[in-house]
């Protein structure tokens, strides 16, 4: 990945975790990564751990930026959840939801309980 690419996506995961700031949930991490892979942000919304992946695209052009996440990395992203959980010593039945926030240019879309 380019360096521009990576501030670009820097950018619009700061201003998805000050969305969610305003929503009233608390930022955990940003930038997770472990063995298993990484996440954008972890939140969590009272006792639920919200899971969330932020994609961007310039247009629509290059495709639905939400659809980018398909059910390879959807599967990628439960696997960082669960190690996370285990790091961390939380229970496998902690509530989790899993978002996904999209950019298309400066519009923003949040899929709640994406998948």
């Amino acid at each position: 990945m380019k360096r521009n690419q990576r501030t670009v996506g820097s950018r619009y995961e700061q201003e998805a975790a000050a969305f969610l700031n305003q929503k009233g949930l608390d930022i955990v991490e940003q930038n997770y990564r472990c063995r298993v892979g990484e996440i954008d942000l972890i939140a969590r919304d009272g006792e639920t751990l919200v899971f969330c992946e932020v994609k961007y695209r310039y247009n629509g052009g290059t495709g639905d930026p939400a659809a980018a996440v398909d059910y390879r990395k959807q599967n990628q992203i439960r696997k960082v959840a669960m190690y996370y959980l285990m790091k961390n010593k939380l229970s496998e039945w902690t509530p989790c939801q899993f978002d996904v926030i999209a950019f298309e240019g400066e519009k923003m879309t949040h899929l709640e309980n994406a998948f």
